[in-house]
């Protein structure tokens, strides 16, 4: 760390400190965590072997798919595991780890959010230019794009930390590391980068959500002059993405948007955004997605066949 430190590991106090409640919690949160990664696996899967789902659409959605993966495994796995541990710790160095890639792949989750707002935005408002417009490598520089975004957000999220000297009390008041909770052990004052962190993080949030409320006010507009079967199913594609954008910018901008010096986390509001969205995700594309669930059916139909032989 940039400053000598006499705290090397952390205590991090959990969700729950009610033995019985811990072992409810890991026999509830395991299988959601499971089907997180079995579920965004599928339609990672599923769009890169069918030639069925070729659009940017699914493009887009396959990197989303990755990004929730990659998001909900920087922190559940390290919590379940602690539901069923006596003593719960994590290094300094871990835990700014966790910190990075976490804030890495949330923001890369936001900017995804935007880019496919935007696809949409040029399917339905610029039809005859779609593929000019969204062309592949388009959609491959806007994919790295929003990769590249989280990183950098990261990188400033980390270099503000590891500023900080940590000379006691070790125990993080979460199950999982994040800053606010890291900023409270530090033993110096933490207003300025606490502002740092509002500004990047709850700025990025808010701007992008509003950015993505712009986009689908047009797209509304612009629907008046389809006809009703295309107005059906251009909300029946939007709809699944409002409602992911809904489930994971809410929960964002509460926390992150909120002054440093009064901060108090909501630990079940961190439970909803960090293993109940990534969940949710598969399941809402896919319910509401024709294509997906035939591109699903016939993955698994190929598979079924070849076993069979």
């Amino acid at each position: 760390m940039a400053r000598t430190n006499n705290v090397t590991e952390l205590i991090i106090s959990g969700l729950f400190q009610d033995p019985e409640v811990q072992r409810a919690c890991f026999a509830v949160f395991l299988p959601m965590y499971l089907a997180t990664v079995v579920g965004n696996g599928l339609i990672v899967l599923t769009v890169r072997v069918s030639k069925s789902l070729r659009s940017p659409m699914y493009f887009f959605l396959s990197h989303l798919s990755l990004v929730e993966i990659s998001y909900s495994s920087t922190v559940v796995p390290k919590f379940i595991t602690d539901l069923v541990s006596r003593i719960k710790t994590i290094s300094l160095e871990g835990c700014v780890a966790q910190i990075f890639f976490f804030h890495l792949f949330g923001v890369a989750e936001i900017f995804l959010l935007t880019v496919m707002a935007y696809d949409r935005y040029v399917a339905i408002c610029k039809p005859l230019h779609y593929t000019i417009i969204m062309s592949r490598p388009v959609c491959h520089r806007l994919a790295a794009a929003s990769w590249l975004g989280g990183i950098i957000h990261s990188m400033v999220q980390i270099l503000v930390t590891v500023q900080l000297p940590f000379c006691g009390p070790n125990v993080i008041d979460h199950y999982f590391c994040d800053l606010h909770p890291l900023f409270k052990l530090a033993c110096t004052d933490t207003f300025v980068e606490g502002v740092i962190v509002l500004t990047n993080s709850g700025l990025i949030s808010v701007f992008s959500f509003l950015l993505l409320v712009s986009s689908y006010i047009v797209i509304l507009v612009n629907l008046r002059n389809h006809s009703a079967e295309g107005r059906r199913k251009a909300l029946s594609t939007c709809a699944s993405h409002v409602t992911v954008v809904v489930l994971f910018f809410g929960p964002a901008i509460f926390l992150y948007m909120r002054p440093p010096s009064t901060f108090t986390e909501d630990k079940l509001v961190a439970v909803f955004y960090t293993v109940v969205t990534p969940m949710l995700n598969p399941i809402i594309y896919t319910l509401r997605n024709a294509e997906v669930k035939i591109a699903l059916k016939r993955l698994w139909g190929k598979k079924v066949n070849s076993g069979v032989e």
